[in-house]
């Protein structure tokens, strides 16, 4: 078998077996939040008997192991479980399919780290290019300088500067992404630039010094010293000899910023009351939703994992000592 393909088989097993355990942590997590949803619900009518009946029909009665094989057993079926929030003390139940409430956010989420990643992918990869290129020059250091400024501030320290000067004393955009299905395209593209962009600036540096670290480690190699002596230009050195060989690295941190994009959206999504998974999940948690906040961790944790495994493979496939064994 091809060392290339062995490999990506190893690493898809791993990446499954990640993802098992983390389903655990996910599951054990959820099961120490404070409080009980059925108190909640009953409130002050909750008695010891009602409480309990309440448990067992919503099946918070049985042990932890056997609600966790159930559940795994049902994800792995593409079942997310029921919701609780439709449940109430008057035994009517309006709950919906967990899959069905996290559906539109899970798209407007992909929207926006689609949005955002269509900005910052190609800024960072010609900003790092360029910072190789000109390395030392007032240009580099002004762009280093920069960036780190804006990834040493927090999320929403950054959402919030950009709706003071953006939304507020100059009223460019919206302070908060009110979409839904019915709304346009382009109207979208409108409400949702702020948090694009606040997304573009934290996750922009990673990406940025981690393509002018690669491509400058690789211009001491023999080869680019090679090139340089026949005379190559300095940009056909780094576009032709220097970014190919540097893909690896790049893709990591590339993947690794989308997964972040995806994941790490929550502060922003709050911040700008944008209707997105994140969003989501901190209303479940706080109403103490367990089917809904175990469904959008899962969704979080299979994102990562997968865009992780994806830059991986991208490093396996390009890496020329797995191509060419010897």
């Amino acid at each position: 078998m091809h060392p290339v393909f062995l490999t990506i088989l190893k690493r898809l097993g791993l990446g499954v077996l990640t993802l098992l355990v983390v389903s655990m942590v996910i599951f054990s997590a959820v099961e120490m939040l404070p409080g009980d949803f059925t108190e909640a619900v009953l409130g002050q009518r909750a008695t010891v008997e009602t409480v309990a009946a309440f448990r067992k029909e919503l099946g918070l009665d049985q042990p932890a192991i056997l609600r966790y094989l159930d559940w795994l057993g049902s994800v792995c079926t593409g079942d997310l479980g029921t919701s609780f929030s439709g449940r109430d003390a008057s035994g009517i139940d309006r709950s919906r399919p967990v899959t069905e409430l996290i559906a539109p956010r899970l798209t407007n989420t992909l929207f926006l780290a689609t949005f955002t990643a269509i900005i910052a992918v190609p800024l960072s990869l010609i900003l790092g290019l360029l910072t190789a290129l000109y390395r030392n020059t007032i240009f580099d250091r002004s762009t280093n300088i920069t960036t780190l400024t804006a990834i040493s501030f927090p999320e929403f320290f950054v959402a919030y500067t950009l709706i003071l000067f953006l939304a507020s004393l100059f009223q460019i955009f919206p302070s908060l992404s009110n979409v839904d299905e019915n709304t346009l395209f382009f109207e979208r593209v409108y409400m949702t630039a702020l948090p694009a962009i606040t997304l573009t600036l934290v996750t922009v540096a990673h990406m940025l010094r981690m393509t002018r670290a690669a491509i400058i480690n690789l211009l001491a190699s023999s080869y680019i010293e090679m090139a340089t002596l026949k005379g190559t230009t300095k940009l056909n050195i780094i576009l032709r000899h220097a970014l190919p060989n540097a893909w690896a690295p790049i893709a990591t941190v590339v993947a690794f910023n989308l997964a972040y994009m995806v994941v790490g959206v929550v502060v922003v999504e709050v911040v700008f009351v944008y209707p997105g998974i994140g969003q989501l999940m901190v209303d479940a948690v706080t109403s103490r939703d367990i089917p809904v906040v175990q469904g959008c961790a899962l969704i979080f944790a299979c994102t990562y994992i997968f865009l992780n495994l994806t830059a991986d493979i991208i490093g396996i496939v390009t890496n020329p000592r797995l191509l060419h064994p010897r």
